[in-house]
């Protein structure tokens, strides 16, 4: 089994979704960036209009607005602390 990383999206009201991903892929201040198991410990500023993407174990995946806030990488996972964050469709043209 591939390795995974353990993702929590959480906004200021709530904690929005957490469980297994393949790859975290969030726009921040400093450009696009995405995170696989192993990346290196970082935090980045999330830009502003954002959206937040993960991919599922199996391939499907499921996106978030999000505005405000950071994204944190650690040897835990991935957890995204955002201001708000609501449900979005996936396009192809990201």
């Amino acid at each position: 089994m591939a390795e995974q990383l353990n993702v929590q999206l959480v906004a200021v009201e709530e904690k929005v979704w957490s469980g297994k991903a393949e790859m975290v892929m969030a726009r921040t201040t400093e450009g696009e960036l995405g995170v696989l198991p192993g990346h290196a410990p970082l935090l980045g500023q999330l830009a502003e209009p954002g959206r937040v993407r993960i991919k599922l174990p199996g391939g499907e995946q499921i996106a978030y607005e999000v505005s405000g806030g950071f994204l944190s990488v650690n040897g835990q996972g991935v957890t995204v602390l955002a201001e708000s964050a609501t449900p979005a469709s996936v396009t192809s043209d990201n």
